[in-house]
């Protein structure tokens, strides 16, 4: 009985699960996200491939890696955009395609895919745009 008493508390005392990861891109191949990152379905992660003009936002000094290719956005609260190396080659392992004209909604976030590009938003009207001819955040 005391074994099971352990457990009982080592159960309670676990961490909360995390969600499974959601991914899809867009039909371009040039656009893949990942949803479901933290504890819940309300944060999302996209990165572009491939793009042309300047990124959405200037890089910041301590950024020694890739600068306008990963934006993270959650349920409320600004874009981040991120320092980080992505992964080029991730689209081809990705199943779930985006279909133009498909919107999306993820806890607080709605996606919509169009030919011209994919553009999400947050409950706090914060998002962003990505497509190759131009990257925005708003």
């Amino acid at each position: 009985m005391r074994v099971l008493a352990i457990a009982v508390i080592l159960l309670a005392a676990a961490p909360p699960a995390f969600a499974d990861v959601f991914l899809f891109k867009m039909p371009s191949d040039n656009v893949v996200c990942s949803v479901g990152l933290e504890a819940d379905m309300s944060d999302i992660q996209c990165e572009i491939n491939e793009r042309s003009g300047p990124p959405a936002a200037p890089a910041p000094a301590n950024c020694a890696s890739t600068w306008g290719h990963v934006f993270l956005m959650r349920n409320t609260g600004p874009v981040e955009m991120i320092c980080s190396d992505f992964n080029r080659g991730l689209a081809a392992s990705v199943s779930d395609v985006a279909d133009y004209g498909l919107t999306s909604d993820f806890g607080g976030i709605s996606c919509t895919s169009s030919r011209s590009g994919l553009e999400c938003r947050n409950s706090s009207g914060h998002g962003f745009f990505l497509s190759r001819k131009s990257q925005s955040v708003f």
